[in-house]
């Protein structure tokens, strides 16, 4: 990790640069950073004007928006709700949802399967997890959030006890994220996606990654030297990213001056 980011000199490079670009690439994280944690997923919508923002930007020539999320990538066609279909990298890179309703899914091999299967039996000790539990193609995960302090703690350390010995075992790596853990197939990561797209960008494209958790540290590492890694979180901390942003206020501001920006291009 390096020095904790400082916000101004890095975003006044990049609006530079997209001020003077044909083209330009914004991807984003959703939860956290689009979007206030919820309890319940479903009821975690963007932060109020965020998707009126992005309509405002892609409502301009040269900007291309990509979601980049841990989630199942079509959990977020309906929350999103931009007048355009985003493209949606899903489950840590291991999906892509085009905006013309294409899906493509990596193959995850089957000794991660069966890790995976074996995973969801070795939960059993923390039963009555109920709808805390998702299940994806490539990953199983464990929710906690609003749970009390003490019960969370009870879970994280029953599933990582559990779920650690099947690392050494298959190609599966655990991830702990702001409210839970996962089990996830190796081979893939926020990182991975963030580089499939630079590498499809024409050379040297404006290019920012926005995001809040230690998930997204691959992605930040990914962009890092190609474009802008930006921290969006209440508080900073430690990371690879070189800018921070408080949301939701600040987080607007940068996409209103993304749009800005745009509008006055060449």
């Amino acid at each position: 990790m390096t020095d904790l980011p400082t916000p101004e000199a890095p975003l006044d490079a990049l609006f530079m640069r997209i001020e003077r670009a044909r083209q330009t690439l914004l991807m984003l994280d959703y939860d956290g950073t689009l979007a206030p944690f919820r309890v319940d997923p479903v009821q975690a919508v963007p932060y109020p004007g965020v998707t009126e923002a992005l309509d405002g930007i892609l409502q301009l020539p040269g900007t291309r928006i990509v979601l980049v999320s841990g989630r199942r990538a079509d959990t977020l066609v309906s929350l999103m709700g931009t007048r355009q279909r985003l493209e949606i990298w899903g489950s840590h890179g291991w999906e892509r949802l085009l905006p013309d309703g294409k899906h493509r899914t990596g193959q995850v091999p089957p000794e991660a399967l069966r890790a995976l299967e074996q995973s969801a039996l070795l939960a059993e000790p923390a039963r009555g997890l109920g709808a805390r539990l998702e299940s994806k193609s490539c990953a199983l995960a464990v929710h906690w959030r609003g749970l009390a302090e003490a019960s969370a703690q009870r879970i994280h350390d029953l599933i990582r006890s559990a779920w650690e010995p099947l690392c050494a075992q298959a190609p599966v790596k655990l991830l702990e994220f702001d409210g839970g853990i996962e089990l996830l197939a190796s081979g893939r990561s926020k990182g991975d996606a963030v580089l499939s797209l630079l590498q499809e960008s024409p050379p040297h494209t404006p290019s920012a990654y926005l995001g809040d958790d230690v998930t997204d540290e691959d992605a930040f590492a990914a962009i890092r030297g190609k474009g802008l890694g930006v921290l969006v979180r209440p508080q900073q901390r430690e990371s690879l990213a070189q800018a921070w942003l408080r949301p939701p206020h600040e987080l607007l501001v940068f996409l209103h001056r993304w749009q800005r920006a745009r509008g006055g291009a060449l």
